[in-house]
């Protein structure tokens, strides 16, 4: 860690999901960190920039005046291009750059005992459970997140999406989407599911299975008929699953009891035959799933399955995951969450469905360019988990600047859903979208929020939900 602590940090892009967390744990480890974003340009979620910057973090415009010397490592996401002033900056006075998963694996490679979460969908949930787990068992872990841990968050730590411990665990979720899931050694590799998302399978396939096999022991989702068949690149692996009864980690036949803001069930340890009673306070079949991974995780790594199942009983969840903003006085829900591709949206819609009441599902696109990869398979979600009565709403897709083509966008999709069968709107701007969904609530209604990569959704949805009221 010395290596990585010893000189100063510049983070392009640093109120983003996946540079904060990093740059809370760099901070944390006594790094000198600065960094600018777009978003604090232009007035948006000011609050978490404050937050920053109470912590100790030097915050600059976009505008290259934070590069202040060649002794600093400039860390960029993704999102952002070679044109913008630091990247310029930067390339003239010579400093050393890395990328937001090449500064993550180096962390992470570091730790004696490194958890990797992967999978297409679930990643952020099962990283929370897994670290829970492990710091209800004492081994005080560093958790790497994408999204804000409610058990961490507090007036203090409001975007609590990076826990910084002592430890030698440390519970990261990797990256398959720009191929960085390579560079990671874990002692533990969690694979949760493979489906299209940004490659196709046949990359995904080689990802995944040299993940498992870089990894000391695997726990695979049987249930996952893509991860099932990766088993055997696993060097040793504890499987689990819901369904059939080949799993060493499982559910016991009819244990199951699905509440609205819940879930309970009988896990069955078939290496012992023992049983331990589950109550997670996360809904849906799928949190199902991510609480057996993180089961097998944790087991993975040493702790007794008995001592993972009571944990999980005091796990509340993620921000954005299902987040439930609140019930209207005439009996209005609105609930939070951050499904964006064809898995995260079903699973959200399944839980939604599980229980009575119409929905009204609002979608903002993440970005043009997911839009053209995936609305194909998000229009044939919508439209088919959705019944006559419940109602889609498409604004356009979240767009920050930069070049990407806007030429096709979320009028296709309400196109391709009203094509299928389904009900659906589209409607440019997202306040009128609001508008029109209080217009459209009726008691017992659910109005669910859904979009990536854009902290304006929560406050959103939040005021959606005094619209109502």
């Amino acid at each position: 860690m010395d290596d990585l602590t010893s000189h100063p940090w510049f983070f392009a892009g640093i109120g983003g999901s996946g540079m904060l967390p990093l740059a809370l744990i760099l901070k944390a480890s006594g790094a000198t960190v600065a960094g600018s974003d777009r978003s604090r340009d232009q007035g948006r979620t000011p609050e978490k920039f404050a937050w920053l910057e109470s912590l100790g973090f030097d915050l600059y415009p976009q505008d290259g005046s934070g590069i202040v010397s060649p002794a600093q490592t400039l860390i960029a996401s993704a999102a952002v291009e070679d044109t913008v002033p630091e990247m310029v900056r930067a390339r003239e006075l010579g400093n050393a750059r890395m990328s937001r998963a090449e500064l993550l694996a180096a962390l992470f490679n570091a730790a004696p005992t490194g958890i990797a979460i992967g999978g297409t969908s679930g990643k952020s949930t099962v990283t929370g459970m897994t670290g829970w787990i492990m710091d209800r068992a004492g081994r005080d872990p560093t958790i790497m997140n994408g999204a804000v841990m409610k058990n961490y968050a507090g007036p203090d730590a409001p975007f609590a999406s990076a826990r910084v411990g002592g430890g030698a665990v440390f519970v990261s979720e990797v990256d398959e989407s720009d191929g960085s899931i390579a560079l990671y050694r874990p002692k533990v590799a969690v694979l949760l599911n493979v489906s299209l998302d940004h490659k196709s399978l046949e990359e995904l396939r080689v990802l995944f299975g040299d993940f498992l096999a870089h990894s000391e022991v695997a726990a695979i989702n049987l249930d996952d008929a893509e991860a099932a068949a990766l088993s055997p690149r696993a060097r040793a692996s504890v499987s689990f699953g819901i369904a059939g009864t080949q799993a060493a980690i499982g559910i016991v036949p009819g244990s199951i009891e699905e509440r609205t803001t819940g879930l309970g069930a009988t896990v069955i340890d078939r290496r012992d035959g023992s049983t331990h009673r589950l109550d997670l306070k996360v809904p849906g079949r799928h949190n199902l799933s991510n609480a057996l991974a993180a089961i097998a995780a944790s087991n993975a790594a040493g702790v007794p399955v008995a001592q993972a199942v009571g944990a999980l009983g005091g796990f509340t969840g993620l921000a954005r995951r299902f987040d439930i903003v609140g019930t209207s006085p005439s009996g209005i829900t609105v609930i939070d969450d951050f499904g964006h591709n064809p898995d995260k949206v079903s699973a959200t819609l399944a839980t939604l469905k599980a229980h009575p009441g119409r929905v009204i599902a609002f979608f903002q696109p993440h970005g043009y360019g997911p839009l053209r990869q995936m609305g194909h398979e998000l229009a044939e979600v919508f439209a088919r988990m959705l019944g006559p009565d419940d109602r889609t709403i498409l604004c356009d897709p979240v767009y920050f600047g930069g070049t990407v083509d806007r030429s096709e966008g979320s009028e296709r999709i309400v196109e391709l859903i009203r094509a299928a069968g389904g009900q659906a709107d589209y409607i440019p701007a997202r306040d009128a979208c609001g508008g029109r969904m209080v217009e459209l609530a009726a008691p017992g209604d659910r109005i669910v929020i859904m979009g990536a990569r854009d902290d304006t959704l929560s406050q959103f949805a939040r005021d959606v939900l005094a619209r109502l009221g």
